[in-house]
């Protein structure tokens, strides 16, 4: 797919099982929303085929796809009440009268917002606008949902809640769905599976945890939220046989009782670690965390504790 002299997405192949949810993670630029759009119908590929259930759907028209898409600012409709936002598609698709209220009821017990039916979209929190917008997206009952960054507009402490409710949604309404964002957390919490895009092209794909645990390359690992890459002997350290590996923050922690014997070089206290950068001995320089009870000195010397659910082994 390509706009002018830029590929936008080259050579992208991947596979969805019904049911499943999709998520499609790289950085602004990468191409993954220009994806979606050809997915969706918005946009129509350069070559190659948009394939749902071995049906080649690549020509057929936006509406008659059977797909719902879901945007980050959920665009809900002012002028009608919550419920009537739900029963928007339903009335589209010629429901008969009779079905629509217990079906918006059905949906609005589902997004956890059973009593709001009549409030108008104006008179929501964020969250709450959002959850409407994802009713809405399912009433249909589309044979895929497509999110764009679903909840990129939310502050960190309502995106990590409402999440964790995403999922379980789709997942109790069996919904395949595949989403975008550059969010690696939202994609742990809400993915089966997990597509890593950069530059246009899929560099990793495969099981949420196994793209999580197992970065294809250092780029990867770092856009994953792996602070540190070490190699060689420093990486024999942490893994014995490794060649390299990349850690995360909270892979290295103070504890007097630690293996590990490190100078701190600076120490940085947030809201619930001290965020520590250390030289540890026969490793190097890494990033690790302490408590807020014992922050520590540039230049003092502590021991850290090494836990390998932030330790990931790369290829090398």
């Amino acid at each position: 797919m390509r706009f002018g002299d830029t590929v936008a997405v080259d050579d992208v192949s991947l596979d969805l099982e019904a049911g499943q949810v999709l998520a499609v993670l790289g950085p602004s630029g990468c191409g993954k929303s220009t994806l979606l759009r050809v997915i969706a119908g918005l946009q129509q590929p350069d070559a190659g085929r948009v394939l749902f259930g071995g049906q080649d759907v690549t020509g057929v028209p936006t509406h008659r796809r059977g797909f719902a898409l879901m945007f980050q600012d959920g665009q809900l409709f002012a002028h009608l009440d919550v419920a009537g936002n739900v029963a928007y598609a339903l009335r589209r698709q010629r429901i008969p009268r009779r079905e629509i209220a217990p079906r918006v009821r059905e949906l609005l017990e589902l997004v956890g917002l059973p009593d709001l039916g009549s409030r108008r979209p104006g008179t929501l929190s964020g969250g709450q606008q959002q959850r409407v917008a994802l009713a809405r997206a399912l009433a249909g009952r589309p044979r895929m949902l497509l999110l764009d960054e679903p909840l990129s507009s939310l502050d960190r402490a309502l995106r990590d809640r409402l999440g964790a409710d995403l999922r379980r949604i789709l997942t109790e309404s069996g919904t395949t769905a595949l989403m975008v964002t550059h969010d690696h957390d939202e994609a742990f919490t809400v993915a089966d599976r997990m597509a890593v895009m950069r530059e246009g092209r899929v560099v990793q794909q495969g099981s949420t945890a196994d793209v999580w645990h197992h970065p294809a390359d250092v780029e990867t690992a770092e856009f994953l939220g792996y602070s540190t890459v070490l190699s060689g002997l420093a990486a024999a350290q942490i893994v014995p046989g490794a060649e390299q590996v990349a850690l995360r923050p909270q892979a290295l922690r103070m504890d007097p009782a630690g293996e590990l014997a490190a100078t701190v070089t600076a120490a940085t206290q947030a809201a619930d670690v001290v965020r520590l950068r250390v030289d540890v001995d026969e490793i190097g320089p890494a990033d690790a965390i302490g408590h807020l009870a014992q922050v520590p000195q540039a230049g003092d010397r502590v021991r850290l504790v090494l836990d390998p659910v932030g330790v990931a082994q790369l290829d090398a």
